[in-house]
Parts: C-alpha cells; structure tokens; sequence
C-alpha cells in the first residue's frame, strides 16, 4: 500500500530510509514546539494552546503535503512570522491576538485562492533558474547561522554586531552548550563522510545524550532564569482543554479601533512573508533533491502550495500563526527522504507530540544546531552550479545578491526580493529584456512597493 501511495520505487527509495528522513525532519523542527509557545504566550495567548495549535496545524498541513504532492517537506508554525504577529502586529500596533489570527485566516483564504490557480505556480515558474540555485545555496547559509545562533556559538556584538561566543564565560551553561554543539557538529559530519545512515538524526540524539551526561556529572547546571532547562525530559501529559482557549477565536473579533487599511496592511504583511518564504523553501530544498525538471520546474507544485495554504487557514482557527512549508525539511531531505512517507512520518510524530510534549520540548536548541550547520553545508554546495562567469554577471551578481541577502537580513523573503530586483533591473539596463518574463517584472515592482509602503 506504501508504495501504491508514494510511489518508493519510482523514486528510488524505501521505508527505513523514508521513515528515518521524517524523523531526521522532525527532530530538527522540533524546537518549534517550545518556541512558538513561547513567542505567542507574550501576545496574550495560552501556551498550552498555542502548542496544541501548532502540532495539530503541523499535522494537518505536512499530511496534506504528503498525500496532495507526495513531497518530503513538512509545515509548522513560520518563524519569524510568529515573531511578527506577537511583537508587531499585537506589541507594536496594539491589536489583540484574535485580530492578528484573523489576518493570518484571510491570508490563508487568498492563498487558497491563488493556489487553485496558475499565479503561485507562474510565480515560481518565472524566477530564472540561476537564482533558483542561488536560493539553494542562500537558504543554507542562512540555516547555519540559525543553527550558529541556537547553538550560541554566534552571539551579538555592540561593534561587530555578531562575534563567536566566550566558551570560558558561563561554562556551565552557555559555554558548555556551545562545546557541545562543536562536538555535535563535528561528530555529525564525520558520520555523514562515512556514509552513516541517518548520521544527522543520530547526530541530534548523541548531542542531546552527551549534554545529559555533562547535567550528571554536574558539568552542564541548569540555570531557568538565563534560559538553560535541565536536559532530561519531563514524564507528563498535555491539558487538552487549554486549545478551547484560542479554537476559533479569530471570527471572536472586536473591529472598533481597528482602521481598515491598516488591517490591509497586516494581511499584505503576512501574505508576502508567507508566499516568499514558502516559495524560496520549495525552490531551495527541491533543488537540493534534483526534484525539479530540465526546465527548472517543481512538478506538482500546485498541491504543494494548495497544502501549505489550507494549513495556513486551519492554524489560525486552531489559534496558531501561519503554518508554512519549513526549510528544516531540508535535513529530512538529506538523509534520503524524497518521498511523501518522509512527510506523513513527520506529521504523524507532530501529532503524537501532543501527548507528550515536555518530552519532546525538552530537546535543547545546542543538540539541533549541528543539524542545521551540517544541512547548512549541503545546500551551500549546490554552489558549484551558480555560473559566476563574466559572460553571465546579469544573472551571476542577482544571484550573489540574493545569496548573502538572506543570512544578513535574516530573512528568505528578503534575498528572494532583492535578487528579483537587482535582476530585472541589471538585465534591462544591460540590454537583455528578453531575458525578463512579465511575471518578473510584476514581482519586481511590488518588491519595490513592499519596501514603500509595508
């Protein structure tokens, strides 16, 4: 019946592997059930909620993912966009959270939209393959610097704005963590040279093992008020009555105060995030997998999108913000998944976290790092296919442009704009329209509009 599903065979793969990429996958997004509780409770809203919400919308939306585009890449709760509802839209502007959810619904409608229809897929069509690669290769540099960051190797700098960490300086928490993640990222890549199967997946668990060791020993102590848990995972269940606390609230909304253009705003926010960094994901990690044609074309793009937009809705009505396709997929993706079983295995694990949460959360974010700096490296490597020639500099310098873009403004959305840009405006000054599709030039001008008026 698997293969009847997935189609395994016709995508050179098999069970084990498939079923060890989606845990591969999974474990690495698994930060985003401690984070996003976190990130939402500071609007107002229940934690417990919020986590509920967010594994049922991972399950849904990867589900769909699975059995609408047979693609091994899954969907949770958008970094960055949950940051942009909880300290923007509700800190900043002052809207409550049930307005900010209902903007993320509307999003998700419009998404629905456009998905049943050619303009996602053009979208993605149009954007030339050289800064296709070139996203490949920018959304890995910009996952290992997440990965830098949560390991707390990257740390902030008033001169430098970013500098390497003191490993001497609060060695029982950060420095330790920090030591741990080098060791975790070197022990990965030297199992992943040897050709180990699952190396990534067994590079998180050996992390996270070896930090519990150091907790025993009394060389890791944990330190709640700097935000350093103790490593083992507490035994315990999930208050499910909480979800009643935000499931549907966002049709429980009270309009007064809230102006209609600035709702527009909002919506347009979320939705250029949202498209960008789905889009940019989706090129990245298809990319990395060999998925898309001789054309430069991800074949059943469209239920990919249809899946990412339904998820979207459905979060918002749970009372999460929006659900997206995630670039972690891309660890998954690594380790052989090239299947919708890698996907339904990550969604079936999202949805079995709901009963054990403080397990699952207990992962600290130093043993995930070295799956990211380690995935970081494989999508980087796709490099070699950018054509840096002189003969080339219209599409080469977009293309370098949107690679440095997306780790320096934290942000795929970003690199994706700023390539889009320079290329349209770099090839028509240099006499090389036809080299330009409509779609390009569409996009070119909102971008510039985006960085106007939002």
């Amino acid at each position: 019946m698997l293969e009847k599903v997935f189609k395994l065979k016709e995508n050179n793969t098999n069970v084990k592997t498939e079923i060890m990429a989606g845990l591969t996958t999974f474990m690495t997004m698994a930060y985003i059930l401690a984070v996003n509780p976190s990130i939402l409770g500071d609007a107002g809203m229940n934690s417990t909620a919020v986590l509920l919400a967010t594994c049922i919308a991972s399950f849904i939306g990867t589900a769909l993912m699975a059995l609408l585009a047979n693609y091994p890449f899954a969907l949770s709760a958008g970094m960055g966009l949950n940051a942009y509802l909880a300290y923007t839209v509700v800190g900043a502007m002052g809207y409550s959270w049930q307005v900010a959810l209902l903007a993320v619904f509307v999003e998700g409608i419009i998404f629905i939209i456009l998905s049943l229809t050619n303009v996602r897929e053009a979208i993605f069509n149009a954007i030339p393959l050289q800064l296709k690669n070139a996203v490949s290769v920018g959304i890995g540099l910009f996952i290992a610097f997440i990965g830098l960051q949560n390991a707390g190797l990257t740390v902030g700098n008033s001169s430098t704005l970013v500098t390497i960490t003191s490993f001497t300086d609060n060695f029982s928490t950060s420095g330790i963590s920090a030591l741990l993640a080098v060791i975790g990222t070197l022990a990965t890549a030297i199992m992943y040279i040897k050709g180990f199967k699952g190396a990534i997946l067994f590079g998180i668990l050996g992390t996270w093992v070896l930090g519990m060791i150091c907790q025993l020993v009394g060389i890791y102590v944990p330190d709640a008020a700097a935000g350093y848990y103790s490593l083992f995972p507490a035994i315990g269940m999930t208050d499910f009555s909480a979800l009643g606390e935000t499931f549907g609230q966002c049709f429980n909304v009270d309009m007064n105060g809230v102006g209609i253009f600035n709702f527009i705003v909002v919506i347009c926010s979320f939705l250029f995030v949202d498209l960008f960094d789905t889009l940019g994901t989706l090129i990245g990690v298809s990319t990395k997998a060999d998925m898309l044609d001789k054309d430069g074309k991800l074949p059943r793009i469209r239920p990919a999108l249809l899946a990412d937009a339904i998820a979207t809705s459905g979060g918002a009505i749970l009372g999460t913000s929006t659900t997206t396709t995630f670039v972690e997929s891309s660890s998954g993706v690594a380790t052989g998944g090239r299947t919708g079983l890698t996907s339904m295995t990550t969604a079936l694990l999202f949805l079995i976290s709901m009963f054990f949460a403080p397990v699952f959360t207990a992962i600290p974010s130093f043993a995930t790092a070295p799956a990211l700096i380690i995935v970081g490296f494989l999508m980087f490597s796709n490099i070699v296919n950018l054509k840096l020639d002189s003969d080339n500099y219209t599409t080469a310098i977009p293309a370098y442009i949107c690679v440095i873009a997306m780790p320096l403004f934290y942000s795929i959305a970003e690199g994706i704009s700023m390539g889009v840009i320079s290329f349209v405006i770099i090839n028509l000054i240099c006499g090389k329209r036809k080299e330009i599709s409509p779609v390009m030039y569409v996009l070119a001008v909102l971008f510039v509009l985006k960085y106007i008026f939002l």
